[in-house]
């Protein structure tokens, strides 16, 4: 009974959060959106959260002028399903073929880019909209996820591999072919901090030094290659907010930053091993702040409340005053981030915010029949719940198949190359070796996820009320992986003809291209 009365009472206040927003809207002008989106960064990993050898200043100014987010997850650490949950409001689980990693885009799925280009909006990106992956009409036709595309301005990057794409400069022709009476919703998808990277970047052009660096992750070796690396990530990261800051003060030139809403993010963890693809603390866990001058109270605030990516559409969507349902969007899964912006509070805003759901199913080639590594998850009270489905496969994909789940890079190799020595194995292992079919982590005292606690006494009442509490909402929300249909997410094909069937036409000794890994990743032996 007592938990009945707790449910209403949260319901309830949820309702009237709800409705006091609405009334609020009512007497607002719909806002502008300008969605900031880096290519593989992790949460720690800004100024804002006390990171020193990082220097984000645009990044900064929107968590001082705004809302800067603890809490805030994406479902599916990989670019093609995160940002697909973002577009639509959805989990992974509930976006059948947009689960995976480089597939075909469900028709049936509307996106918010999409709905508010048809009611007002002038709707735009430049660079990375969703990818990768095709996404057609039912008639074949391409579609346009995230709008228009701007990206004919170029310009001279300061490092092999960043990107030619002038960033602000096409959003400026953006703002320039926006008609005067309508809002904006731009989404600016830069290809940064994603690899490859020239090595010593960091150091050469930025002027970076490896003891700036405080600490490096327990799971990866101490050495001069990995500080290296992890400085050439530090330099395109700030080159992705340098592009950022231009475009902030673009809007305030145009007298436009007061009523638009800035949203700045990530879409998955850092590309080094154990983050990028997985689905650990680091991995789905990233940086959020929130900007808007004429409708956020007392900015400067630090909130805890869980958010998910899941979340950004429906709040788009209220802020406009448009019914979802009406513009084709119906099903979101997300809730409204309002009580959060037109709350004066700190810390905890919303109870009932307490929580994540995250997961994966196939993301990169290189296992047999291109099947994935499935994983559910739930973050709750401090601790992480990670339930793999398949533990006799391979969590970043084969060995001889060179780890496809991992991008190439020094620290990949520096942990594969230690593989043999009884004192580097370890590193390996966290890494590549296969895991065990439930993980449970306090990500408040252990955040790397060293030490598995599902196997200890002491905390089985946790992990089986975290998976009773995970498993009851997977079902809920109708995932295939509950019902015994997981098997599906297997059966959709990749979306580009060179990587499907990819293990199959290496084991037969085809040569073929991989691109995004290095060529000394692959081993001789599966290593079973």
């Amino acid at each position: 009974m007592k938990t009945f009365q707790s449910l209403v009472f949260i319901c309830t206040g949820i309702l009237s959060v709800i409705s006091g927003c609405t009334n609020q809207n009512k007497d607002r002008l719909p806002p502008n959106i300008l969605f900031a989106i880096a290519d593989d960064a992790s949460y720690p990993h800004m100024g804002a959260y006390g990171c020193d050898w990082i220097k984000t200043p645009a990044f900064d100014r929107v968590a001082r002028e705004g809302i800067l987010f603890n809490n805030c997850y994406t479902p599916n650490a990989k670019c093609s399903p995160s940002r697909a949950c973002i577009l639509t409001g959805r989990n992974s689980w509930q976006l059948e073929e947009a689960a995976n990693h480089i597939p075909f885009f469900p028709p049936k799925y509307k996106t918010y880019a999409e709905a508010l280009s048809e009611n007002g909006y002038h709707v735009g990106y430049t660079a990375k909209g969703w990818a990768p992956g095709i996404a057609n009409d039912l008639s074949g036709n391409p579609r346009q996820l995230t709008g228009t595309p701007y990206n004919k301005h170029k310009t001279t990057p300061p490092a092999k591999f960043i990107s030619n794409n002038d960033y602000a400069a096409n959003f400026e022709d953006f703002m320039n072919r926006k008609p005067a009476d309508q809002p904006f919703c731009f989404w600016y998808g830069a290809t940064e901090p994603h690899r490859a990277y020239e090595f010593r970047a960091g150091i050469d052009k930025g002027g970076k030094s490896p003891d700036e660096i405080d600490k490096v992750f327990n799971f990866w070796p101490d050495s001069d290659t990995v500080r290296t690396d992890l400085l050439d990530y530090a330099f395109e990261i700030e080159y992705f907010d340098l592009h950022l800051q231009k475009m902030l003060d673009l809007l305030k030139h145009k007298k436009e930053l007061d009523n638009t809403l800035v949203i700045v993010t990530a879409d998955n963890g850092m590309p080094f091993p154990r983050i990028k693809g997985q689905a650990y603390e680091l991995s789905n866990h990233l940086p959020l702040a929130v900007m808007w001058k004429n409708g956020i109270k007392r900015p400067g605030r630090i909130v805890k409340d869980f958010v998910s990516f899941i979340d950004f559409a429906p709040t788009f969507f209220e802020l406009a005053q448009l019914d979802p349902d009406k513009a084709g969007m119906a099903g979101m899964q997300g809730t409204s981030l309002t009580d959060i912006f037109f709350s004066e509070k700190s810390g905890t805003v919303t109870d009932a915010r307490d929580h994540v759901l995250i997961g994966k199913e196939r993301h990169d080639i290189g296992r047999p029949h291109d099947r994935g590594y499935p994983i559910r998850g739930i973050v709750k009270d401090g601790f992480l719940l990670i339930n793999n489905y398949e533990p006799d496969r391979w969590p970043a994909g084969n060995p001889e198949t060179g780890y496809l789940n991992c991008d190439g890079a020094p620290t990949k190799t520096a942990i594969l190359n230690g593989r043999i020595n009884p004192n580097t194995f370890d590193y390996w292992n966290w890494s590549f070796g296969k895991r065990p079919a439930q993980e449970l982590y306090n990500i408040e005292e252990d955040p790397e996820c060293m030490h598995n606690l599902a196997d200890r006494e002491a905390y089985k009442e946790i992990l089986d009320a975290l998976l009773n509490q995970m498993n009851s909402e997977l079902t809920e929300q109708g995932d295939p992986r509950m019902n015994g249909e997981g098997h599906i997410f297997d059966k959709y094909i990749y979306a580009f003809e060179d990587v499907r069937g990819f293990y199959e036409r290496y084991m037969n000794g085809e040569e073929l291209k991989t691109g995004w890994v290095n060529k000394s990743d692959f081993e001789k032996n599966t290593l079973d």
